[in-house]
C-alpha cells in the first residue's frame, strides 16, 4: 500500500483510505479510546441539523458522522474522494446519498447547502485554503460551517505525553487492529504538523467565513471550529 506523506497527493490519499475502509471505524474507536463517539455528538450538536434543511459531509467515510444529521430530519450528503470509503458506506446504509468528491473542487452548485461540515478530513487535503473556500461557495447565505479536526492540547505537560502516544504508542496500536497500520503512521505525523486553533481560525476567516469560533474538546486533542456565511455571500 502507499503512504501518503505530508504533501498530501490526492491520489496517494485516497488509496490510503481505501486501504483501510473496511476496518476503519473499529480502528478509530480502538485508537481514539472511545472518545471519538463524544466528538460525533459534539459535531451534531454544533451542526444542530433541522428538518428539511440540506447538510453536506465531507471526508465523510463509511458515513458515521452522516447519520447524526439523517436522523435529525436533514437530507444529507456524505461525500468522500475514497471510492473504498464510499463503497463500504453504501454496503452498511445504502439510504444515504454517498457522493465522490475532492474538497477543492466540489461537485455541488453554489449555495445548495444550509450547513457544511468536515470531520478528521480537512487535514488531509492538499490545499487547506482552497477548500475552505469551496464550502463556503456551496454553502447558502446565513448557512454554517462545522470543522472538527485534531488539533494541540492546551496543558503543556498532556501536549508531551500525547505526542509520545502519537509517535509510539498509536502506530504499536494500529499493527494490532488495522488493516493497513502504515496509514496510521501518516496520522501521526499529520496531526504534529497540522496548525494550531488559532492558525486554523485565521485560514477560515481568510477563506470568507464570518464570525469564526473554535473550542476545545478532550483538552484540545480535538478542536471544533465553526464559521457563518454572511447573507450577501461575503
Amino acid at each position: 500500500m502507499t503512504r501518503a506523506s505530508l504533501d498530501k497527493k490526492p491520489r496517494d490519499v485516497a488509496a490510503m483510505f481505501d486501504a483501510v475502509a473496511a476496518r476503519y471505524d473499529l480502528t478509530n474507536d480502538v485508537l481514539a479510546l472511545g472518545q471519538n463517539r463524544r466528538w460525533r455528538t459534539a459535531v451534531a450538536r454544533a451542526v444542530a441539523a433541522r428538518p428539511g434543511e440540506r447538510v453536506l459531509d465531507l471526508a465523510a467515510g463509511t458515513g458515521t458522522s452522516s447519520q447524526p444529521f439523517a436522523d435529525a430530519g436533514a437530507f444529507t450528503v456524505p461525500c468522500d474522494f475514497s471510492l473504498g470509503m464510499l463503497a463500504e458506506g453504501k454496503r452498511r446504509t445504502p439510504w444515504l446519498p454517498f457522493t465522490a468528491g475532492d474538497a477543492t473542487r466540489l461537485p455541488f452548485a453554489d449555495g445548495v447547502f444550509d450547513a457544511v461540515t468536515i470531520s478528521f478530513g480537512l487535514r488531509n487535503v492538499q490545499d487547506t485554503g482552497a477548500a475552505l473556500c469551496e464550502m463556503l461557495r456551496v454553502t447558502a447565505p446565513g448557512g454554517r460551517l462545522v470543522v472538527c479536526e485534531f488539533s494541540h492540547p492546551t496543558w503543556t505537560p498532556f501536549r508531551t505525553a500525547y505526542t509520545e502516544y502519537l509517535m509510539r504508542a498509536l502506530p504499536a496500536v494500529a499493527t494490532r487492529v488495522s488493516s493497513s497500520p502504515d496509514a496510521y503512521v501518516y496520522l501521526a505525523e499529520s496531526i504534529r504538523a497540522w496548525p494550531d486553533q488559532a492558525e486554523l481560525a485565521g485560514a477560515l476567516g481568510e477563506a470568507g467565513w464570518r464570525r469564526v469560533a473554535w473550542r476545545n474538546l478532550s483538552g484540545g486533542i480535538v478542536a471544533l471550529h465553526r464559521g457563518v456565511k454572511g447573507r450577501q455571500g461575503l
